[in-house]
């Protein structure tokens, strides 16, 4: 039997510790969370993405009494890039969530599928995505959606 060791390296910082560029995406992000249609969950999440051209997409995440018809933030957000950018990578997607007590202190990661579309799109462009997961006590900042994925699945892996 061979033991894999996977190593994953995240970055925390602080809020004040963001570049002004990183500042921006993440208040658009928590802008976004005021779009959110999250009426069963309370739970309203932000995502803005930026992209190779400069332009910033944002997402939020949207609701419905048949919950399987709802869809995260992230997923609005890239798929709007996707389709009004198509030519366009994602440089990097912020993310950043409230609940009724405010925004949250730690981070919120990306569900399961969100990391399979965010994946999805490193390989369509072959270009890493970063990651800012927004808390207002700490801030994660990943280099890929792969630190958050790495035993991925992508196209290559059916042929």
């Amino acid at each position: 039997m061979k033991e894999l060791k996977l190593e994953v390296v995240i970055k925390e910082v602080t809020p004040g510790e963001l570049s002004e560029s990183d500042r921006n995406l993440v208040d658009r992000a928590i802008a976004a969370t005021h779009n959110s249609y999250s009426r069963y969950s309370h739970f309203a999440v932000g995502a803005a993405v930026l992209l190779a051209n400069g332009e910033i997409v944002i997402g939020a995440n949207q609701e419905n009494a048949a919950f399987p018809s709802g869809l995260c933030a992230e997923r609005t957000a890239v798929f709007a890039a996707q389709a009004n950018y198509p030519d366009q990578p994602i440089v990097t997607l912020a993310l950043a969530a409230r609940n009724a007590n405010g925004l949250m202190p730690n981070p919120v990661s990306p569900c399961g599928a969100c990391r399979q579309v965010i994946l999805e799109v490193e390989d369509r462009y072959k270009k890493a995505v970063r990651i800012i997961l927004y808390g207002t006590r700490r801030i994660y900042i990943c280099h890929s959606i792969k630190d958050l994925l790495p035993l991925s699945f992508v196209d290559a892996d059916m042929k």
